[in-house]
Parts: structure tokens; C-alpha cells; sequence
């Protein structure tokens, strides 16, 4: 930091364990992910290349080594394996990973309709090669999981072996966690909060209001996914009580 201020919360360092911040690439070029890593790279823990941009990216070799070289972890998204596993390439799937040096795989079921003890089984057989996300609600708004089965099904996943479990959101954040609106679920998410630690989820909140209520309620270094690019560095303002929205939040805890 460039200055010292008194009463600013304490960020977990890199590696770590929680307080991830995982932004989501949407099919950045090469310069614009250079440019990216130039300015949030000490504050990005994981990138995910959204949903299937990497079946269309061009160069995505050369973009993955970029982010290999600043040390960055990357994975496809979820919606990549659903792709391999709807039309029965389980196996294709992990030669693509094998392929591009994957360190993570992300396992969801928001687009497909998949059998959750086969679902587990994917888990189980993926993490003898990578480190394994798992997520867990529907790109569906109309599907609604009540919170005793978020986390069953979150248990569950992790028994399988995924490394953190995921809450749905989309990259608009008007899914799964949240209301068409973007209003947080709130009852949901203290429900979920009950049973499974908050360390082994990342909360998937690409909006602003919606990074606010997770760090107020959990505090600085809770884990937040599908931020983008041009928000990692307001976001950490906001995990630092640099910014109005938990301006006072945090002063008052120090007091």
C-alpha cells in the first residue's frame, strides 16, 4: 500500500485459502489481459474463462500462458463441461484439460439436467487430475432450490472431493443466489451459512450491491467469484472499507 491508514481490515495473503477474488474473463484479448494482470494482478486469486468463450477464443494458448507466467490459476467454465457431458464426451473433456495444463475444473449442472450421484462421480474421478469447483444452483430463474437441498447438495459435492463449492449467480448476478432484481437471497444464503463453512464457498456476485452485502455479512475475506476485469480493484476498496458503501462498517468494528 502507498500510505498507512489505521482500522483497515487485515487481507488474507496470496496463496489463500479464502478472501478469493475470481474474475471472470469474457474473452479479453491478449494486451487487455496484460493490461489487466498490470493493475489487479496481486489482487486476483483465480480466472475463469466464462461459461465457453474458450471453444471461440483466438491465440487462447498464448492468453493462457499469460497468465500462467503472472502466476495466475485459470479454468474453463462450467458451462464447458456441461457441454462435453450432454453429448457424452466425459473423456474428450479431460484431454482438453490435459491439453491446455488445467490446474482447476469447474463442475456444474445449471444448463443440464444431470443425476447428482453421477455428478458426485464426475467429481470424484476429476480431482485424481485437477483441483475441482463444483457449483451448485440453476441458470434457470425459474428453478428454485429451497435451502435445505442447496446444502445437501453442497455437502454432498464436497464430500466428493471439490476443493470449494460455488453458489450460482450467472455473470448478471440474477440467478440462483439472487432475485431477478439482483436482490440478494438473503434467508438462503444465512440458511446455507448454517451448515457449510463460509471459507468453502465462493459466492458468485458480479454486482456491486451485491459484493457489499457478502463482505458485511461475512467480512473482508469472504470468497467472491464472476467479478470482472474493470472491478477487482474497486472491489478491493470495498473489502478494505475504502469505499462509501462500508465506509463506516469497518471504522466501527475498529472502534
Amino acid at each position: 500500500m502507498h500510505y498507512f491508514l489505521t482500522d483497515v481490515p487485515e487481507r488474507t495473503q496470496k496463496p489463500r485459502e479464502k478472501g478469493y477474488t475470481m474474475a471472470m474473463d469474457k474473452g479479453l484479448s491478449i494486451r487487455e489481459v496484460e493490461d489487466f494482470l498490470s493493475v489487479s494482478g496481486d489482487y486476483v486469486d483465480i480466472v475463469k474463462l466464462g461459461w465457453a468463450t474458450s471453444y471461440v477464443t483466438p491465440n487462447l494458448e498464448h492468453k493462457l500462458k499469460v497468465y500462467q507466467e503472472a502466476g495466475i490459476p485459470v479454468y474453463f467454465g462450467g458451462t464447458l463441461f456441461e457441454a462435453f457431458i450432454v453429448r457424452d464426451q466425459f473423456d474428450d473433456y479431460r484431454k482438453v484439460l490435459d491439453k491446455y495444463n488445467m490446474p482447476f475444473a469447474e463442475v456444474s449442472d445449471g444448463s443440464i439436467e444431470l443425476n447428482h450421484d453421477k455428478k458426485c462421480e464426475y467429481i470424484r474421478q476429476l480431482k485424481e487430475q485437477v483441483t475441482v469447483l463444483s457449483e451448485v444452483g440453476s441458470k434457470d430463474a425459474e428453478k428454485i432450490i429451497p435451502p435445505y437441498q442447496w446444502i445437501d447438495l453442497m455437502q454432498k459435492e464436497l464430500d466428493a472431493g471439490a476443493w470449494k463449492v460455488i453458489g450460482e449467480a450467472r455473470e448478471s448476478g440474477n440467478v440462483g443466489l439472487f432475485r431477478s432484481s439482483g436482490e440478494v437471497r438473503s434467508g438462503l444464503v444465512q440458511e446455507i451459512l448454517t451448515k457449510i463453512p463460509s471459507d468453502k464457498i465462493i459466492w458468485e456476485a458480479p454486482q456491486k450491491a451485491q459484493q457489499v452485502y457478502f463482505i458485511k455479512l461475512i467480512g473482508t475475506n469472504v470468497n467472491l467469484g464472476n467479478i470482472a476485469p474493470n472491478d477487482v480493484i474497486p472491489l478491493e476498496t470495498i473489502r478494505l472499507g475504502l469505499r462509501g458503501d462500508t465506509f463506516d462498517h469497518f471504522l466501527k468494528q475498529g472502534k
